[in-house]
């Protein structure tokens, strides 16, 4: 059912009942009205009749008839147009319209008046107590109700017959009303209904109406179609995230499988190998199944931080993440000489666990690779920061990155010479980089020996890149961004 057929049925339901319910209140208003217009009247000609029944009591006690008859007539011609009745202790006058003597009044006198009912007939009546030196009686005046009763009848009328008409002509109305009303949202609901967000790229195009619901509703909607197309394309990154996954797991598991299932084979095949053989055979397993360890827990953290969320990232205090990295690295290679220049209180809005893994890769990296001539890896850590950046520096003494490698060092499964990596380990910096909206350059080493890694992070938080897909491929232009010549 239309809203505007509901809101024509709802008013022409309504209407009438208030209708009915005003005019009841106008009737007890009216008749309210009447009867104290009627009862003022009794008032008055009950004082105004009130000598005269006085002394029609004493003539009639004093025994003087005559007297009496011409005081009673004078009763009579004094009440007019109401009816008039004096009860004494011998006997009553009556005269004019009023009830039939079967109705007791002895019971019911009062100062006020009352309403008494002879049959069908109603009637208005008031009592004055007279009191003579001969005895006391009472004067009763009356009006009859019909005056009152027919004019309450037709307001009756008046208001059924406004009942009547207010159902249909309010019901009509408030449908035409609201008809003009929800224009506005029929149309949008017209051009929302031939928006299939599956089938096609169209999306509501809205311009204001006025109407504070509708444009609201419009807004929603809008809102909700975005959303739509943000978690549809998130969706689609994670498929073509979970694909990549498995390509790249396939082809860099397949090389140590197969080596790993040839010293099995070997093992197997020469049960009674001698023992310096077999402990090579065992030796290769062990760096195979580490190679597979470490390469699925790095495809794992690049996936990771493709599919992280903006509510996932806040303040992070850089100093003591550098500084849990730091330990963690001395207890792996207690023999490495790590050094840690970091000024405290240096905070980032970033994800912790990325930053995490951006510094523990650097320092990997350079344990790898920055062992000085002796043998011995030296590794200095340091972290400066101004007002709109921090930069992390890691530097090594080993033999550098030649300038032509420098770009390619962060593609995935890069490895150097001799590396027995994952390769995916300086991708992890670039991602968690360019998650951040930072910078990542390699350099010589700050006297000219060795490499120098340096990761420049805005302090402020900003969106998230609009794609993210280290799994698919090495994005390089969403590898870094601008920052002053003259940052740290």
């Amino acid at each position: 059912m239309r809203l505007s057929t509901r809101i024509g049925l709802a008013v022409g339901a309504t209407v009438p009942l208030l209708v009915l319910a005003s005019g009841w209140l106008l009737l007890r208003l009216v008749d309210h009205d009447l009867h104290r217009a009627e009862d003022e009247h009794l008032r008055s000609r009950a004082t105004a009749m009130a000598p005269d029944a006085r002394a029609l009591l004493r003539a009639s006690a004093g025994g003087r008839p005559r007297a009496a008859d011409t005081r009673e007539r004078q009763l009579f011609s004094s009440a007019l147009d109401v009816g008039v009745r004096v009860v004494g202790p011998d006997g009553a006058f009556s005269g004019g319209p009023q009830p039939g003597p079967s109705v007791r009044l002895l019971e019911r006198a009062a100062l006020a008046p009352i309403t008494v009912r002879d049959g069908a007939t109603s009637w208005r009546a008031l009592a004055r107590p007279i009191t003579t030196v001969r005895g006391s009686g009472t004067l009763w005046v009356f009006a009859p109700n019909a005056a009152d009763q027919a004019q309450l009848r037709l307001v009756r009328r008046r208001v059924l017959a406004t009942t009547l008409l207010a159902a249909p002509l309010s019901g009509l109305l408030a449908w035409g009303i609201a008809t003009g009303a929800t224009g506005p949202l029929r149309r949008l609901g017209r051009r929302t209904a031939g928006i299939d967000p599956r089938a096609s790229a169209t999306r509501l195009r809205h311009d204001p109406t006025g109407v504070t619901e509708v444009d609201d509703l419009a807004a929603t909607l809008q809102k909700a179609l975005a959303r739509y197309d943000e978690q549809a394309a998130r969706t689609a990154e994670a498929l073509d995230t979970a694909r990549s996954f498995s390509s790249a797991a396939a082809h860099e598991l397949r090389t140590p499988l197969m080596s790993m299932g040839t010293n099995l084979d070997i093992l197997a095949a020469h049960p009674g190998l001698a023992e310096p053989d077999r402990t090579e055979v065992v030796t290769d397993l062990r760096h195979g199944h580490a190679r597979l360890l470490g390469l699925l827990v790095m495809l794992r953290e690049l996936g990771r931080g493709d599919l992280v969320e903006a509510e996932a990232l806040g303040a992070v205090e850089l100093t003591e993440v550098a500084e849990a990295a730091v330990a963690e690295a001395r207890r792996h290679m207690p023999a490495a000489l790590i050094t840690v220049d970091a000024a405290p209180g240096l905070t980032v809005h970033g994800w912790e666990p990325g930053l995490r893994l951006l510094l523990d890769n650097l320092l990997a990296n350079a344990l790898a690779h920055g062992q000085d001539p002796d043998g011995r890896a030296r590794v200095t850590v340091g972290l400066r920061g101004t007002d709109a950046q921090v930069v992390i520096t890691v530097d090594d003494r080993g033999p550098g990155v030649p300038p032509a490698e420098r770009d390619r060092v962060f593609e995935r499964f890069r490895r150097g010479a001799g590396s027995t990596g994952s390769g995916l380990g300086l991708t992890l910096v670039a991602q968690q980089t360019a998650l951040h909206r930072g910078e990542v350059t390699v350099s010589d080493g700050p006297d000219g020996t060795g490499a120098r890694f340096r990761v420049r992070l805005p302090r402020t938080g900003g969106e998230l890149p609009a794609r993210r897909d280290w799994l698919i491929h090495t994005a390089g232009a969403n590898r870094s961004q601008s920052f002053p010549k003259d940052a740290p």
